[in-house]
């Protein structure tokens, strides 16, 4: 059933890519994949998240097979003189070995050794799908949204003092070494969440089955859904609508003013503004802070160095997030409230929905929701009175944090206390 959501969702969005942006969608770009050079994306990785179903002679085996496919590849385009998109040569090795297992499993498996071996390919295949997703979405809100409604955020972040500019100021002072790091873990995304759940699923090949839930499937699910709140909050982001673009003088021509991140914008009744159609809407919610928090929360149970790595992730990324003027402060509070409630109605539908499942759900979504409705009908008044809404929002965003810990916490199962011996019987003097 979820495979067929699935395939229909990806094909609405092929339509729809087709009809709004007059571009090719996920579908036609995969499946081009498969011969010309691929755009720089996810395949080895969602390679890498197949081959848990498969043994070490197997991974070995797959990981050859794709090295030498892609040799190959590479030397035919370099002998022809091909065009390879950003110069990305590899990559077509690893999608081949993917739709090479499936092959297998259907020609030459049966039974449950069939299942595991299609729902390896499928989780590989999802990863890469979610990147061409993701890029068809992001497609989408630039073609169908002119208006963006940054205006309305830069207004209501003066209740939390403007964090993206006070992050860009000090990211210029620290120098390249610490903008370079922070570029590099903002980028390599993927990368730490593709780690976090090869641990996570690193038994799936022994103990022949997955398990009942993992990073995977939150990742899947919040890219999935973030985008849909782009369309209803079109935002493109402080250095855009506030400052020079990436490009450093693309964006000042359609910048509200070109004022980031030395100026914070006055105080000013917001209304939407017009943007250019190549631009993505893409920060209302912050989905890399939603990523980053869900490989924190997924790390928790591993070894100290994948803690240590998954908080590094999180507290880099909502640097770099601000720091590069890609997001407001209060994107990165509905991001993490965004997170949480995804991933407590994943954990909920996996182990069975109760009262309390139930209920932090519903409050997670009351609380997301309140957020958006405040950010767009209460800007001005969060701006003057900053004492009172600052601290509401971030009393808002702990709340949820604080009854997801505690719930899930409830979740956890309880150890049964060891069997004590019965004494033995003393013998009586008579």
């Amino acid at each position: 059933m979820a495979s067929v959501v699935a395939l229909g969702f990806l094909i609405a969005l092929e339509i729809a890519a087709r009809h709004y942006a007059g571009q090719p969608g996920p579908i036609t770009n995969q499946v081009k994949e498969v011969i010309f050079a691929p755009k720089p994306g996810p395949l080895y990785a969602g390679m890498a998240l197949m081959m848990v179903v498969l043994t070490w002679r197997q991974r070995f085996i797959a990981a050859g097979a794709a090295i030498g496919i892609d040799i190959v590849f590479v030397l035919v385009r370099w002998a022809i003189d091909a065009e390879t998109p950003d110069g990305h040569f590899f990559g077509n090795g690893a999608l081949w070995v993917i739709l090479g297992v499936a092959v297998i499993a259907v020609t030459r498996r049966t039974g449950r050794e069939r299942v595991l071996l299609l729902k390896g390919v499928g989780l590989g295949l999802l990863l890469v799908a979610g990147r061409k997703t993701g890029d068809t979405w992001l497609l989408i809100t630039a073609k169908t949204r002119p208006a963006v409604l940054d205006p309305y955020l830069a207004t209501a972040d003066h209740a939390l003092g403007n964090p993206s500019w006070l992050a860009g100021r000090i990211l210029q002072a620290a120098g390249p070494i610490s903008t370079h790091l922070l570029d590099l873990v903002y980028a390599q995304l993927a990368v730490a969440a593709v780690v976090a759940a090869l641990y996570q699923l690193r038994n799936v090949a022994a103990e022949r089955r997955f398990p009942s839930h993992h990073l995977v499937r939150t990742f899947l699910v919040i890219g999935l859904l973030g985008p849909a709140i782009y369309m209803i909050f079109p935002v493109v982001g402080p250095i855009f609508a506030y400052g020079p673009g990436t490009s450093g003088t693309g964006g000042v021509h359609w910048a509200v003013a070109n004022l980031w991140p030395d100026t914070p914008p006055p105080i000013s009744a917001p209304h939407p503004v017009p943007y250019d159609g190549i631009t993505p809407r893409n920060c209302m919610p912050s989905l890399h802070t939603a990523w980053a928090t869900a490989i924190f929360i997924h790390s928790r149970k591993g070894p100290r160095i994948l803690r240590f790595a998954g908080a590094f992730w999180l507290i880099a990324t909502l640097g770099a997030t601000l720091g590069f003027g890609y997001h407001y402060g209060v994107d990165l509070v509905a991001g993490v409230v965004f997170a949480l409630t995804v991933e407590a109605a994943l954990r909920s539908l996996d182990r069975g929905w109760d009262r309390s499942g139930i209920q932090l759900v519903a409050y997670g979504t009351t609380v997301f929701a309140a957020l958006l409705v405040s950010y767009r009908y209460l800007p001005m008044e969060m701006a003057k009175y900053p004492w009172v809404f600052g601290p509401l929002v971030i009393l808002a965003m702990a709340s949820v944090i604080y009854g997801y810990v505690r719930t899930t916490k409830l979740w956890e199962p309880k150890a049964a206390p060891a069997m004590q011996p019965e004494p033995e019987p003393q013998p009586q003097l008579v």
